[in-house]
Formats: C-alpha cells, sequence, structure tokens
C-alpha cells in the first residue's frame, strides 16, 4: 500500500471512529429533569449517609454535623419539586437513564402524600438530630420509612 492509501485509510477509519464517538456521546447526554431529579436524591443519600452512619455507630455522633445534615435533608425535602417531577420523564419513556416508574404520574396523589410524609419526616430529624444520639436514632426510622414507601411504590 502506498503512503497516499494508507494516509486515506487512516483519515477514513478515524473519521468512522470519530462519528461513532459524537454518535456515543449524544446518545448518553441525559434529560435536564432527569439529572436534576438525580443530583437531588444525590444529595439526599450524602445527608442521610452520614445521620445512618452515626445511629448505627459505625460514624462517631457528632451534633453539629448532625443538625447540619438533617437541616440539609429538611430544606431538600421542602423545596418546591414541581418540574424534576414532569411527565413523561419516567422509565417506560426515557429507558435505563431514570428508575422513575410511570406510577407516580398514575396515582398522583399517593405519590404527594408519600412526599409530604418526607418533608415531615425530616422536618422531625432536623428538630432531633443535633440534641443527641438518641433522638436521632429515633427519627431515624420514620425518615427511613418515608423514603423507602416512596422508593418501594414509585423506582424501578
Amino acid at each position: 500500500m502506498t503512503l497516499k492509501a494508507t494516509l486515506i485509510a487512516g483519515l477514513a477509519a478515524a473519521s468512522v471512529i470519530a462519528s461513532a464517538g459524537l454518535g456515543l456521546a449524544q446518545e448518553e447526554k441525559k434529560n435536564p429533569v432527569v439529572e436534576a431529579r438525580q443530583s437531588l436524591m444525590h444529595l439526599y443519600a450524602f445527608n442521610l449517609g452520614l445521620l445512618g452512619g452515626m445511629a448505627k455507630g459505625e460514624i462517631e455522633y457528632d451534633a453539629e454535623a448532625a443538625g447540619a445534615a438533617a437541616s440539609n435533608l429538611a430544606a431538600l425535602a421542602a423545596t418546591d419539586q414541581t418540574r424534576i417531577w414532569a411527565e413523561g420523564t419516567d422509565n417506560a419513556t426515557l429507558g435505563d437513564s431514570t428508575e422513575a416508574l410511570p406510577a407516580i404520574w398514575e396515582n398522583s396523589d399517593d405519590f404527594a402524600a408519600k412526599r409530604t410524609a418526607l418533608v415531615e419526616a425530616s422536618a422531625t430529624m432536623a428538630d432531633a438530630a443535633g440534641g443527641g444520639l438518641e433522638g436521632l436514632r429515633g427519627a431515624m426510622g420514620a425518615l427511613g420509612g418515608a423514603c423507602g414507601g416512596c422508593h418501594k411504590a414509585y423506582r424501578k
């Protein structure tokens, strides 16, 4: 093969590879509603991880850190989440980019009740977490129940 033919073949191969890479990059682009919702869930998990670790004795109890994490949870839960729960952003519509089930929008009253339970449980945790390990442990059951209640019904 001549140098010219080798260069042309190399450039053609590079073009095919680059085109495939651009196609994959576009396929992996997430829906901004799903990204926002997943970001919120990551923030919940980050704060819950600290509180859960303290409740289990895996992390030394620190009243200031517990209070801050619980206040963060309460603030996150109380935010207006209307836009991040947009209809059509479920896993039946968008595939594996989300674990949200279509049932969220089919049972909107129940979903809203479960969200209210999270708001209330996180507010209770915010009141209890900084006041001692026993208070944190006492509030953990309702908070975990609120998270789990929604996830069991509405998450893949």
